[in-house]
């Protein structure tokens, strides 16, 4: 089987950014939330999805640091992703079952919420399975699903506070 070092030479200045982006990205949303975390705790829904929001930013920096690691191999990149990827998405499913089960029938917007976290979940499953099986485009599917991940955590950190605020 092939190392990681032949593989993801040419990926790592992406991925050594990506470490620092999803790290200070995480920060960010962890305090932003807590500047109205009184509004945010008295709503399960908010919780819950700002909970996978942050699940997934620290599923990027951990795929996008498993990357990193010298002569990692393919197969077993692939059960580390696979790994974080169950634990991110046991947030997601948290988030899901929180919006589903919030009695405010005026959210209209249940599924497209409960799909942004689940989005970077379903993205790095499949990259776990590509890598698992030997395929290298799981390499190409990891940079696709961190930028994922990203815009989607940003993306429900900014719903979610606008929903404070309101």
């Amino acid at each position: 089987m092939r190392g990681m070092g032949a593989l993801f030479d040419p990926w790592s200045e992406f991925n050594l950014g990506l470490v620092g982006a999803t790290a200070a990205l995480a920060g960010l949303a962890i305090v932003a939330a807590s500047v109205n975390i009184r509004e945010i705790v008295a709503s399960r829904p908010l919780v819950a999805r700002l909970g996978s929001g942050i699940a997934n930013l620290l599923l990027a920096l951990a795929v996008t640091a498993f990357a990193l690691i010298p002569g990692l191999e393919l197969f077993w990149y692939g059960v580390l992703v696979l790994a974080v990827t169950v634990a991110a998405g046991a947030f997601a499913v948290g988030a899901g079952v929180a919006l589903f089960r919030d009695p405010d029938r005026a959210d209209v917007a249940r599924f497209p919420k409960a799909l942004l976290a689940f989005l970077p979940v379903a993205a790095y499953g499949v990259t776990g399975v590509l890598a698992v099986t030997g395929i290298p485009a799981a390499l190409y599917v990891a940079a696709a699903a961190a930028i994922l991940a990203i815009a989607s955590a940003v993306v429900v950190s900014w719903v979610a506070l606008v929903e404070v605020l309101r």
